[in-house]
């Protein structure tokens, strides 16, 4: 089946190039655009995406109020990939601790962009997690930003959490630990509901925030 994906930016010509790019791609398609964030929740519920691809910068409604907006109203709501000039900018951030999955570089090179979009797909391993991992140095460490410690997490599970952090996939978690990739999609799905995290990103953002994870 064919990937859906949104695009929300202001600026038409970067809507046209990805277009162009991921139209290329015989699994996947463009389904609708938007030129500011405040068109973004309509657009997704009427044409119901796989992925938006959401400019973190927009006039009127940038790309974190959008993100919000969307993940609090949609009862399923789509993958979410920030799309920004630069990798280090707070907003980025602020848009992964918003519930967004990944994001991207404007300069991305096209086989980047496909790669992010079958990755937060597919769920199973961390986007870009070298440039997370940068962001969180920048903005982890502080206990009182996380109620980690009240997540009640075993021994394992915060085994398999430490090493989504590092990036590694569910396959490569199974390696690691000598287990089935079954046995760590379940201890995944434990530590995700224990932090009340929508995806691996944002339990990664929250293992970094409270410093049970040290960037480096």
């Amino acid at each position: 089946m064919s990937i859906k994906v949104v695009l929300v930016d202001d600026e038409e010509l970067i809507r046209a190039g990805l277009r162009a790019i991921i139209d290329a791609e015989p699994d996947l398609t463009v389904v609708g655009e938007a030129g500011d964030g405040a068109e973004a929740l309509d657009l997704v519920a009427g044409h119901l995406p796989d992925v938006v691809l959401m400019d973190v910068r927009m006039p009127a409604v940038d790309g974190i109020q959008a993100t919000r907006h969307i993940l609090r109203r949609m009862p399923d709501p789509p993958k979410i990939i920030v799309v920004t000039t630069f990798e280090n900018d707070d907003y980025v951030y602020d848009a992964l601790r918003a519930g967004a999955d990944g994001f991207l570089l404007k300069r991305a090179r096209p086989t980047e962009i496909i790669r992010a979009i079958r990755v937060v797909v597919a769920g199973d391993s961390l986007l870009f997690p070298a440039k997370i991992r940068a962001l969180a140095a920048q903005h982890g460490g502080d206990p009182r930003r996380s109620g980690l410690d009240e997540a009640g997490l075993t021994d394992r599970e915060a085994e398999v959490l430490r090493l989504m952090a590092t990036g590694l996939s569910n396959v490569e978690i199974s390696e690691q630990l000598f287990v089935g990739v079954q046995t760590v999609k379940t201890h995944v799905g434990n530590v995700l509901s224990k932090l009340h995290a929508r995806d691996r990103t944002q339990a990664v953002i929250t293992a970094y925030e409270s410093g049970f994870v040290i960037p480096g």
